[in-house]
């Protein structure tokens, strides 16, 4: 695997508790305020909801401490992203995005910055850097893919884009910044959507953006505030909670897809798969360069769309939902969202139940198609 360093977890568990001054509480507070005890000049201070909050300042720390460099909380992953674009593009700008990668970054793009004058273009993960990104002004990749599990090369992208003058966005939803460091590779922004495995509990909509490069990242605080999409300081306290277990979540998750994803593979009812750990996956040896981990998702066709849902339907270890990163496992049929997959084409996200336990049960339902 990738040897780029991983930030300290007991670091971030005492980040907060390191600071405190006699009396304070352990466990962050919840701030629920609009306005703010102001007499007099503004100055620094907080003055407004929309502007700042102590609960999100607190998560915006730890944030930080993740990714190494300074990051803006969202209410949800598309507010991040949407906050990258409108940031970094304007009227004549050229826009490269991924056309397998999540749908509604390409409904972002075709249905609204195409309209204030933005050219929209895609490509397929598996041939990104095919034609090079000479006259793009923003070049945006997720890597693994979603929901295909395509990896691109994001140190030779970044440098490519940089090269020619571009800015560099990657979503890094799929493996957070304890699977993999787009930062440390060059890629001038990370985008990602905290509702998945960084909360973990499936209870709050969330994102964050972060960069090492301050222009940038001022002019997405900026969108934030004048744009309204701000977090609400309750899912800030349900993130910063939920950052605390990531550690223990995420490793579990990983090692248990890495014992499944093969097991899968030799199973009779599993046409093809694509899980980056495999040996045998076309995105293995890249996975293997860039990534600390492969990560908790895996992906498979069964030979019908009948036997997919029958698969995810009667195995009680797996809750039918879309999303994922949850502590419990879930599955689902991403045909019916209208991603360009086969009918009987199954996204799974493995929890934190016992890899063992939760084997038996897939292998169960699987063994009844």
């Amino acid at each position: 695997m990738a040897d780029f360093s991983k930030p300290s977890m007991a670091e971030l568990l005492h980040l907060r508790g390191n600071q405190l001054d006699k009396g304070e509480p352990i466990a962050l507070p919840l701030v629920q305020s609009s306005m703010y005890h102001l007499p007099g000049l503004a100055e620094n201070f907080p003055f407004y909801g929309r502007a700042t909050n102590p609960t999100w300042d607190a998560l915006e720390h730890a944030l930080a401490h993740l990714e190494r460099a300074d990051c803006v909380a969202f209410p949800s992953g598309m507010a991040a992203i949407s906050a990258s674009l409108f940031a970094t593009l304007k009227a004549g700008h050229k826009l490269l995005i991924p056309s397998d990668g999540y749908y509604v970054t390409r409904v972002l793009s075709s249905r609204f910055l195409s309209n204030l004058g933005v050219e929209v273009v895609e490509r397929p993960s598996n041939a990104f850097e095919d034609g090079g990104f000479e006259g793009f002004d923003v070049v945006f990749v997720e890597t693994p893919s979603n929901p295909g599990l395509d990896v691109v090369d994001l140190s030779s992208i970044a440098k490519q884009v940089r090269a020619a003058g571009g800015v560099s966005i990657c979503d890094n939803t799929t493996l957070t910044p304890l699977g993999q460091r787009p930062l440390d590779l060059g890629i001038d922004i990370v985008v990602s959507s905290d509702t998945k495995s960084m909360g973990g509990h499936s209870d709050a909509l969330m994102g964050h953006v972060a960069s090492r490069n301050g222009d940038l990242l001022q002019a997405m605080e900026d969108w934030r505030k004048i744009s309204g999409s701000i977090p609400g300081p309750q899912e800030a306290w349900l993130l910063h909670r939920g950052l605390e277990s990531l550690d223990v979540r995420f490793e579990r998750m990983c090692n248990s897809a890495e014992l499944i994803a093969p097991r899968l593979a030799e199973h009779k009812a599993v046409q093809s798969i694509r899980f980056p750990g495999l040996q045998v996956d076309p995105s293995h040896n890249l996975a293997k360069s860039q990534q600390l981990r492969f990560g908790f998702l895996i992906c498979f066709t069964l030979e019908s769309e009948e036997k997919a849902e029958r698969f995810i339907n009667d195995c009680p270890y797996l809750r039918p939902a879309t999303s994922f990163g949850g502590i419990h496992s879930s599955a689902e049929r991403r045909a019916r969202w209208g991603d360009d997959v086969d009918p009987a084409f199954v996204r799974l996200s493995i929890g934190c139940e016992p890899a063992e336990e939760l084997w038996e049960a897939l292998k169960t339902s699987l063994d009844q198609l």
